[in-house]
């Protein structure tokens, strides 16, 4: 019995992979999800450089970022719409949208909260105001700044999926096919492998996390 189940298993986990070509699926939802997350940390780390080093600009652009975080992801996804049609593109402006804030505000944060000593020491070493951020308060952040994308990869991860809403492609899609038939196979396989992927990407970067804060300590 234990055998036939196990047989029936693995032949629904090959039915729904072919069928809905979850390969192919999984291919272009890394790609969304990598090119969102790249452009997110970019945008992400540059933003919180730039609040740390205009003080006044730090509160507005937190407190938009937060506005935006507020809106649902389904409604954020409807608004973006007439401006980039469906597909791809609104998904990945989503995502980025999202994913924006808890790396520019862990950034933020780190740089500010750098103790004193490190930068008592660089300014006694001649170090310019410039290089003390870059070569002291950036690196000492990263351990931050880790935690902060590591937030953005949940984030993505969730908004490429819903993607599949607006023909986005992706997992999202076969998904939506799995509910718009009632098919449960589909549903329970596409589901676990989204899972799974989001379990295995959250360990990486939370591997990497670790690994800066063995380096530059946890004093934040």
């Amino acid at each position: 019995m234990i055998i036939e189940g196990l047989n029936d298993f693995t032949a629904e986990i090959i039915r729904v992979w072919n069928t809905q070509m979850l390969s192919l699926r999984t291919v272009e939802h890394l790609y969304m999800f990598f090119f969102a997350l790249f452009f997110s940390i970019l945008i992400g780390v540059v933003t919180g450089v730039l609040t740390y080093r205009n003080q006044k600009l730090a509160g507005p652009v937190l407190n938009g970022l937060n506005v935006v975080e507020t809106v649902p992801d389904v409604a954020l996804l409807v608004l973006l719409l007439p401006i980039f049609g469906i597909g791809a593109a609104p998904t990945i402006v989503a995502s980025i949208l999202y994913s924006i804030l808890p790396i520019a505000r862990n950034t933020y944060t780190g740089l500010s909260n750098v103790p004193r000593e490190y930068i008592e020491i660089a300014e006694a070493l001649g170090l310019t105001p410039r290089e003390v951020l870059f070569k002291v308060r950036f690196p000492l952040s990263l351990p931050l700044v880790a935690g902060g994308v590591r937030i953005a990869v949940v984030f993505t991860m969730g908004v490429v999926t819903l993607g599949g809403l607006i023909a986005a492609g992706g997992l999202g899609a076969a998904l939506q096919n799995g509910i718009q038939l009632y098919d449960m196979g589909t549903i329970l396989v596409t589901g676990a492998w989204v899972g799974l992927l989001a379990v295995l990407l959250d360990g990486i970067a939370g591997i990497i996390e670790k690994i800066l804060k063995a380096r530059y300590g946890t004093w934040s």
